[in-house]
């Protein structure tokens, strides 16, 4: 008789599950860490127009955004057909321009206040009438850094 034993062949190790935890945390962490959430929910059609010479901002958490365009289908029953304005996730009226950047420069640091922009983010087919309002109530706060959002690409007339 022989003292020793031979392995039987075939027979698969069990596998180790003690490090299973650690590997979903670090993925929970790792998603957490890279997902970012959407600001606002676009409640207007927004095709923006196409531009040849862009710049990219720096930093958009000095960034207003203020969308104008037709709401879209979704709200079309309520919010009607016109072109209309959008102030973070809501529709407001031209008058309601001035209150939303002053509330946005009450949120941030003191002097944080020179470097604030205001992104128009503006449908291609938008009447400019609107933006001018727009412009026209941006000047009363004195809010005269305005950016305007595009799409790259080569600039066309659309006559």
């Amino acid at each position: 008789m022989s003292k020793f034993k031979k392995k039987k062949s075939g027979e698969l190790p069990a596998i180790s599950t003690a490090s299973l935890p650690d590997i979903v945390f670090m993925l929970l962490f790792f998603f957490m860490v890279a997902t970012v959430m959407r600001q606002n929910t676009l409640m207007i059609e927004n095709n923006l127009p196409q531009a040849d010479q862009v710049e990219k901002l720096d930093k958009k958490d000095l960034v207003m955004y203020i969308y104008a365009g037709k709401p879209s289908s979704r709200y079309k029953s309520s919010a009607g057909t016109q072109a209309r304005i959008q102030l973070n996730d809501k529709f407001a009226e031209v008058a309601d321009i001035a209150p939303f950047v002053l509330a946005e420069r009450a949120a941030k640091r003191e002097e944080l206040l020179p470097f604030l922009t205001t992104a128009l983010k503006v449908d291609g087919k938008t009447n400019m009438g609107l933006v001018g309002d727009i412009k026209k109530e941006l000047r009363e706060v004195q809010a005269l850094k305005i950016n305007y959002t595009t799409r790259i690409g080569a600039a066309t007339e659309n006559r």
